[in-house]
């Protein structure tokens, strides 16, 4: 399996962006969460393109049998939290039972979960130094983003900041996301 090139990423993630601007343009009853997650994900597929320009292929010496096992397990749990976290958050405009608020907000977790299982079980199938390489990226984008955390907590506990719960917690696992690529992209140079 060949794998894509990171030209490709950046000219789909600038589609994208070009398709949410215009959206704006020529479609402004479109609702936003709608635009804004494409610019999410243009944003996203820009800044995986650069990263991925910036690792050198030893960064993923993965076996292609074992990409493609990868990519059949994390992209449909991918395309159903897109699905269900935007009908989610349509649902949750009508919805004012507290029980099914409850269910109808829950509703993309189990995707995050499938997603998060095949990258558990691509890192246990890698090779030791493949396997090296993700686990320092993990635990230094975990350690990272923690101490953030926890320094953002002070800050507040101390009135010298206010961010909203809600979206402090759901911004946690992005940002170990962002940082996790950033630190593999790092740490592999180390190995190359």
């Amino acid at each position: 399996m060949t794998r894509l090139s990171p030209r490709l990423f950046i000219a789909a993630g600038a589609a994208v962006l070009a398709a949410a601007v215009a959206i704006g343009f020529f479609a402004p009853h479109v609702p936003d969460f709608v635009r804004g997650l494409l610019y999410g994900l243009g944003i996203a597929l820009v800044f995986g393109g650069l990263l991925r320009s910036q690792m050198p292929d030893a960064c993923d010496a993965s076996t292609p049998a074992l990409r493609r096992r990868y990519m059949r397990e994390f992209v449909p749990p991918m395309v159903g939290y897109i699905a269900t976290i935007m009908g989610s958050v349509w649902l949750l405009k009508s919805v004012t039972d507290p029980a099914l608020r409850a269910l109808v907000a829950l509703a993309p977790v189990p995707f995050i979960a499938l997603a998060m299982r095949a990258v558990v079980r691509y890192i246990r199938d890698t090779d030791e130094l493949q396997r090296r390489i993700e686990v320092e990226a993990v635990s230094f984008a975990t350690a990272l983003v923690s101490l953030g955390y926890f320094t953002a907590g002070l800050l507040q506990a101390a009135k010298v900041i206010d961010v909203p719960s809600a979206v402090a917690m759901i911004w946690v696992f992005p940002l170990i996301c962002l940082v996790y690529g950033i630190a593999k992209a790092v740490i592999s140079r180390r190995y190359a």
